[in-house]
């Protein structure tokens, strides 16, 4: 078994030392993947290099075709094998890797026929005569940064506006995420022209060639915090553009007034939905004291039923990426409860699962602001309620947050929903509906969440320049160029 680069279009014997990739389910070896070496840094950014000038002066009519073909390739390629591989990855369930894959194929016809829509837009002449206009351009190279929780979703998301922007790419799956990566990639075939496409396996020293390299010009990154902020401050030295999406830690709020047996079941896949691995996952719970007592016990009965074991078995919860991951979850619970919360029910790794990093869905409350579970992102099975006494009291501890990426509410009251939107301070706000996105309308988060937008227009402009213009048909001489007239000079 070797490890594999792909280089060029293709996939290509890596030249690294080979590593093992184990199943965190079961720890049993899945393949093995290579850090690209510095000399497949150089091929990938050579490929791009010679690729990008055909691919930026290609007509939109024609690149969105290609898009299209993509789209029908992905379609019509083995789903089932690459979500095979992404749960014996990372450990998602197979329904949900199938899922994932399901979704990908519309991004890049909706970026193909957004790419045709409009590249700029003609003003109002501030002269007459002049045409006077704005035209957006491709950056060049863009670099894509994914993480392991939705790792062909995210890749997609910026990788076809990209794409359909007229730029080059060269991607670094997550390391937990490679393989499925690999075989996902082997689904595009020969659609792409040689060099359009490139993808390295790696760490950080990976990533950041790719960031630092005066041959990229624009990066799209998924990641945690620390990791958002070092490639921010590495863009910003070379005036390169990113996007940066760095997780929250969502707020929930169930009003006394919200349909309850709808929220207990939505708050379930909220909290739960992979194993809380999700960016937008409900961590902070605010249910208001009237429907407090309810609410957690349709929750932990809801949590109790979840069917826990590895991803191809039939089961809801999956385990955790990692054996770190599952550290920093039972750290939290831990510290919480330490500090008075109560564990309602999980806080512990399941019977019979002591192989694989599994953990039970978990429910605290009497949650406080001073706990570190309350500010940090659990990125776990986790939901931390607070009771609260009002609609405003649960919006301001919401708020309480350095992360503002999503936030969630169920009400029946239409003037509440308005508030939460008006006033929660988050990139996106859901009422009765948590955790959906959509192609046509921007994705990211506010404060330390994030910089930036995938998806809809805001997706697509992330990866183009704009340049004014001006363009006089009839040259003439302009009555406010030098040398001014005797009468203009202060006498």
């Amino acid at each position: 078994m070797s490890a594999l680069q792909y280089l060029g279009g293709r996939l290509v014997k890596a030249a690294g030392p080979p590593r093992p990739v184990l199943d965190p389910a079961t720890l049993e070896e899945v393949g093995v993947i290579a850090e690209a070496t510095s000399g497949e840094i150089e091929l990938a950014l050579q490929a791009a290099e010679q690729a990008r000038p055909a691919w930026a002066q290609m007509d939109a009519k024609s690149r969105a075709n290609v898009l299209h073909r993509l789209a029908d390739a992905i379609e019509k390629g083995d789903r089932r094998r690459v979500a095979e591989l992404m749960t014996r990855e990372m450990g998602k369930p197979f329904p949900e890797a199938m899922g994932e894959l399901a979704n990908v194929a519309s991004i890049f016809r909706y970026c193909a026929e957004l790419s045709r829509d409009e590249i700029g837009k003609v003003a109002g002449p501030i002269q007459p005569g002049s045409f006077q206009y704005s035209q957006a351009f491709p950056y060049g190279v863009s670099v894509h940064i994914v993480p392991f929780n939705f790792p062909i979703l995210l890749l997609s998301w910026t990788l076809a506006a990209s794409l359909a922007a007229g730029n080059v790419a060269i991607a670094k799956p997550a390391e937990a995420t490679t393989l499925c990566t690999w075989a996902f990639l082997e689904l595009l075939g020969e659609v792409l022209p040689p060099g359009v496409l490139s993808a390295l396996a790696g760490g950080a020293a990976v990533g950041r060639a790719l960031v630092e390299s005066d041959r990229t010009h624009v990066v799209a990154f998924t990641g945690s915090v620390a990791a958002a902020r070092a490639v921010g401050i590495a863009c910003a030295e070379r005036f390169k553009p990113c996007l940066l999406e760095a997780g929250g830690s969502d707020a929930l709020i169930v009003s006394d007034k919200a349909p309850l047996e709808v929220a207990i079941a939505g708050s379930v896949t909220a909290a739960f939905h992979l194993s809380g691995q999700i960016c937008t996952s409900a961590e902070r719970f605010f249910v208001h004291r009237a429907v407090h007592d309810r609410f957690v016990a349709g929750l932990v009965e809801g949590a109790r039923k979840l069917r826990i074991g590895p991803g191809l078995e039939r089961s809801e919860l999956g385990p955790l990426v990692s054996e770190a991951a599952r550290a920093k979850v039972i750290r939290l619970v831990d510290d919480a409860v330490a500090r008075g919360a109560r564990l309602e029910t999980g806080g512990r790794i399941p019977p019979g699962r002591e192989v694989g990093w599994f953990y039970e869905p978990t429910v605290l409350t009497g949650v406080t602001p001073d706990m570190p579970i309350f500010h940090e992102e659990v990125f776990g099975p986790v939901a931390s309620i607070c009771a609260v006494d009002s609609f405003d009291e649960a919006v301001k501890l919401a708020n309480r947050s350095e992360f503002g990426l999503g936030a969630s509410l169920f009400t029946t009251d239409l003037a509440e929903a308005m508030a939460f939107v008006e006033g929660i301070e988050s990139g996106m706000a859901w009422v009765n509906n948590p955790l959906i996105d959509n192609d046509a309308l921007p994705f990211g988060g506010w404060k330390h969440s994030g910089v930036g937008r995938a998806l809809g227009r805001e997706g697509l402009n992330t990866f183009r320049r704009t340049k004014m213009v001006v363009v006089d048909a009839t040259p003439k001489v302009h009555d406010w160029w030098y040398p001014y007239p005797e009468s203009e000079f202060y006498s």
